[in-house]
């Protein structure tokens, strides 16, 4: 298992090559026995982001996940989770995600504490071995996807896997209509 094949990617079994991935992403797969279930490719980090990823290997927008880190503040306490969402949607942030770490408000981090925290890469951020204590949100139509493509803590490679192993990760929790479809023009 942990080989896939979308557009121009084909993986290898995670275990195989987790100089791949950010350690705390290989210690969660480690952990979950998941190393065998998750495939990952190397690529160029130049093509990294989501839309280079998607033109340079001929991907449909349906497969590729963005994992984003929001923050809000409840009684001076600071919430972190993570959202996990299809490129073709964008996180509900003003509604969903407020409701979900019951806050007044919350935001995306910013780019320096997110890669502080995660202790992974800007560009590579993935749900896979994020902090222990933050809640994962994954959009239900990501758990639906047969297999789906999301960071793997570093700029240079990334995973592929069946989307309903990522609402499957400890603290995660699946959520119908936490992405909100983008609109053009």
């Amino acid at each position: 298992m942990g080989v896939f094949t979308l557009g121009g990617l084909t993986t290898v079994p995670a275990s195989t090559d987790t100089a791949l991935l950010a350690p705390t992403t290989t210690g969660l797969l480690t952990s979950a026995g998941l190393l065998d279930e998750v495939g990952v490719v190397e690529i160029d980090p130049a093509v990294s982001d989501t839309a280079a990823t998607r033109e340079q290997f001929g991907l449909d927008a349906a497969t590729l996940a963005n994992c984003v880190v929001v923050a809000g503040k409840r009684e001076g306490v600071e919430r972190i989770a993570a959202c996990v969402v299809l490129s073709t949607t964008r996180a509900d942030v003003n509604n969903a995600v407020k409701r979900l770490l019951d806050v007044r408000k919350a935001s995306f981090l910013s780019m320096d504490r997110a890669v502080e925290l995660t202790g992974m890469e800007y560009g590579g951020i993935t749900p896979i071995g994020l902090p222990a204590d933050w809640p994962i949100y994954v959009d239900g139509r990501v758990a639906e996807t047969a297999v789906v493509i999301v960071g793997s803590g570093v700029r240079r490679s990334k995973i592929l896997l069946p989307g309903r192993l990522l609402g499957e990760l400890p603290n995660a929790q699946v959520v119908d209509g936490l992405g909100l479809e983008v609109t053009s023009g």
